[in-house]
């Protein structure tokens, strides 16, 4: 997956011009100090592009204007130096469509105590400036992140950074194609929603495919390409003795090299990274895509089952926001229960599709009958998931709108091996218990397919939902029945209020 280096992030700086150009002098100077404070942290993943002070409601507006029109550019930091007087950001921030981020920090650490007079008093004004920032900001109902601190403390750079990642994944999704081979599964509820919606809110295009001419793209697969990737397979994996090159089954690997070798030609033209598939929709395919489909979410894509484009196009925004952190991001779903003895767990899998970038080891190819879909038997990645926390997400459409649902987790390993399982699985403890986060998942309408993330967090999903005017509802360890039935109810007015009419 493709780094972040075709983004980058503003910082803005308020002042105004009644100090004169001694004291704006050493507003610029230290407010470059600043930024390259933030740029030094190892948790800042975007290049930090500061921009000169501004003192007039013009050059807010124009730089806020260029800010939202620069494709590079995907969010603002503002800091009030001095007092600014907010009323010259009205029309910056009226024209500002990107993610803005409110830096309340100052130029010094500790205070001169001894040698501060008015002249340091007049300079060092981000105590109210920031205030006069901050009411302007909620006058006006400006979604933005507030962040308190000074710029050398590693929670501020892991904070902004935390934030950069949500304005980069937005920014994915304001871009992202999704490619639907096939209609979601028949009779499926949770998987429906209104893609034109999805589209408004997120910016994420979706739309259908042919089967068949992902048939056609698999069937054209050159076989020096075959040859070439499943001998990638046989030195990368622990693959069976029966798939391997002479082995009476060998045919199969090559015919999952053939797929992957099709998806990502398909893929790349559409310009999509993100995908579904269906086992009732498979047209010529020879097998339900298994091994293709983990390998392209290894490499970044989204993926959701069953048609399921909300699932898929969230695995590539995660993706995107963890990108370069240690842990991984898979398609999920919640598939069956351990209730006792002990602490219950959560059984996650599904049925091929669950990516190796959360696994625990060097994942095992393998081939085993599937029971579903009516084609030949699948070969896929077999693996347990890294021990650690993680997040599971879904997102829902409840109808006038869209809702995200979030877990925080704690993958475990098995209590026993799972001989007789032959697919990549997760099991986790859900925070607070089980009971809790059961009862608040279905409360809020939860699906049942998800994205897990070890890599991931709730404040960069928060921070996402944000920027984007999503609903997220959060179950954590804190949670309790009444606060959280109490939450979704106070959303459904909120959340209809906001709209409008």
């Amino acid at each position: 997956m493709s780094g972040y280096t075709t983004y980058e992030v503003w910082f803005l700086t308020g002042s105004q011009s009644l100090y004169g150009d001694e004291t704006l002098s050493q507003v610029a100077e230290q407010s470059r100090r600043i930024a390259e404070t933030l740029q030094a942290s190892s948790d800042v993943p975007l290049r930090l592009v500061w921009k000169p002070v501004l003192t007039t409601a013009e050059s807010i507006r124009r730089v806020c204007l260029e800010a939202s029109s620069d494709d590079a550019c995907v969010g603002v930091v503002a800091w009030m130096h001095t007092f600014s007087p907010a009323k010259m950001w009205i029309g910056g921030l009226s024209a500002l469509r990107k993610p803005l981020l409110h830096l309340h920090t100052q130029a010094n650490v500790a205070l001169p105590w001894a040698e501060i007079d008015m002249d340091f008093m007049n300079l060092n004004q981000a105590a109210h400036g920031d205030r006069e920032f901050g009411y302007l900001e909620s006058r006006m109902g400006v979604a933005r992140k507030t962040v308190a601190g000074h710029a050398s403390d590693p929670e501020v750079g892991r904070r902004v950074g935390v934030w950069m990642r949500a304005a980069a994944a937005l920014t994915e999704a304001n871009h992202l194609k999704v490619a639907r081979f096939g209609d979601n599964m028949r009779d499926v509820a949770v998987t429906e929603g209104d893609k034109v919606e999805t589209q408004i809110v997120f910016g994420v295009s979706i739309n259908t495919y042919g089967v068949n001419e992902l048939v056609a793209a698999v069937d054209a697969a050159a076989d020096a390409d075959v040859d070439a990737l499943a001998d990638e397979y046989e030195e990368r994996y622990k693959v069976a003795a029966e798939l391997r090159r002479g082995a009476e089954r060998h045919d199969s690997l090559r015919y999952s090299a053939r797929i992957e070798l099709g998806l990502r030609y398909l893929l790349d033209d559409i310009g999509a990274k993100a995908f579904t598939t269906n086992f009732e929709d498979l047209g010529g395919l020879r097998q339900l895509p298994g091994l293709a489909v983990q390998r392209l979410m290894a490499d970044g894509y989204g993926f959701g089952g069953e048609g399921d484009w909300k699932t898929a196009m969230l695995g590539r925004i995660v993706k995107t926001a963890g990108l370069g952190l240690p842990g991984g991001t898979s398609f999920m779903e919640d598939y069956t229960y351990h209730l006792g003895p002990g602490e219950p767990k959560i059984l996650g899998a599904h049925m091929l599709e669950v990516c190796p970038s959360i696994a625990a080891d060097v994942p095992s190819c393998e081939i085993h009958p599937l029971g579903i879909g009516n084609r030949e038997d699948p070969v896929r990645l077999v693996f347990d998931a890294a021990p650690g926390p993680a997040v599971v997400l879904g997102m829902v459409d409840v109808g006038e709108r869209l809702r995200l649902v979030a877990n925080e987790i704690d993958v475990v390993p098995p209590d026993e091996p799972l001989p007789n399982l032959p697919v990549a699985r997760a099991v986790w403890k859900p925070r607070p218990n089980f009971r809790l986060s059961s009862e608040c998942w279905l409360t809020a309408g939860g699906p049942h397919h998800t994205v897990l993330s070890t890599a991931v967090g709730t404040e960069t999903l928060d921070d996402f939902a944000i920027m984007s005017g999503t609903e997220l509802l959060v179950i954590d360890g804190e949670t309790t029945a009444r606060q959280f039935r109490h939450e979704v109810r106070c959303n459904q007015v909120y959340y209809r209020l906001a709209r409008g009419l």
